[in-house]
């Protein structure tokens, strides 16, 4: 049995899958909305330690094909480290298909393309980026650490790599006043970089993150009704114009109004379902059943 450095997060679409950590906390953890990791301290685990965990998984769970490498962000691991943990996983699970992980868009920035190739190689070809938002506003007001131009640079070398990217968007994150300038903004971003996977997530502040994102908003923050998030959503998909067929999802569990879908190929059916919710208010999750 696998003992994890407790909270544990990984991506709904991760949740069958074998977790290892090869971090703790996240490296930049500076981002106003985020209150993941605000109880960690950030740090690379001892390669034995993990070395470990995986024998330990491989013992209890040897069939296991897709592995997520958790916390934070394990792309901000040297190279070196990355390799031996991937090969450690290639020789204890045999069926091994896949490996992912986190990645801020600094830390695709900083591994060289040959870098990033190599990873694919290695059976390590997903990363889940949180975008936010690719409003420059937006942006500066969330610390994300990220501008529009940098997002945009870390996607491009990744796809030119060979990666896959499973992209994330905060619906509500504008409040009233931004609404629009952070949807254009996202809208702008996703319209010239390739993304495999396109998600969006609503703002939920938990108590650790919710002075921090107001002292870092800068002004009132007015937030979002659901109706006014479902008017967010459909400006989204109304306006995108992916570059590349896009797998979309907002099946997290902060969503008001659960969909599915394929860019473009869907995109009039997903916008008519955001339409007849607001107009009916049918299909929207209570709030009660929504969280991170």
């Amino acid at each position: 049995m696998l003992h994890y450095d407790m909270p544990l997060y990984r991506p709904p679409s991760e949740g069958n899958n074998l977790i290892i950590q090869a971090t703790l906390g996240c490296s930049f953890n500076q981002c106003s909305f985020c209150s993941m990791y605000k109880t960690k301290e950030y740090r690379a685990r001892a390669l034995q330690d993990v070395f470990t965990d995986i024998e330990q998984a491989a013992r209890v769970w040897p069939e296991a094909h897709r592995i997520f490498l958790a916390d934070g962000d394990a792309l901000t691991l040297p190279m070196e480290s990355l390799r031996a943990i991937l090969d450690k996983l290639a020789s204890c699970f045999p069926n091994l298909n896949r490996v992912s992980a986190y990645s801020t868009p600094g830390n695709i920035l900083k591994k060289t393309p040959e870098e990033l190739s190599e990873l694919a190689a290695r059976k390590m070809p997903l990363f889940y980026v949180g975008i936010e938002s690719g409003a420059p506003v937006m942006l500066k007001k969330i610390t994300k650490g990220a501008s529009q131009k940098g997002i945009a640079e870390a996607l491009i070398k990744a796809r030119e790599a060979g990666l896959k990217i499973s992209a994330t968007v905060i619906l509500g994150l504008g409040g009233q006043k931004y609404w629009e300038e952070h949807i254009d903004g996202t809208v702008e971003l996703l319209s010239q970089v390739p993304v495999n996977y396109l998600s969006t997530l609503q703002l939920y502040l938990e108590e650790i993150a919710y002075d921090e994102f107001m002292t870092k908003f800068g002004e009132p923050f007015e937030p979002q009704s659901d109706i006014a998030v479902l008017l967010e959503l459909e400006r989204l998909l109304t306006n995108i114009k992916p570059p590349a067929p896009v797998i979309f999802r907002s099946n997290h569990a902060s969503n008001a109004l659960p969909l599915a879908g394929n860019l473009p190929k869907d995109q009039d059916r997903l916008v008519a379902q955001v339409q007849a919710s607001l107009q009916t208010q049918q299909g929207i999750r209570p709030a009660f059943l929504r969280g991170l």
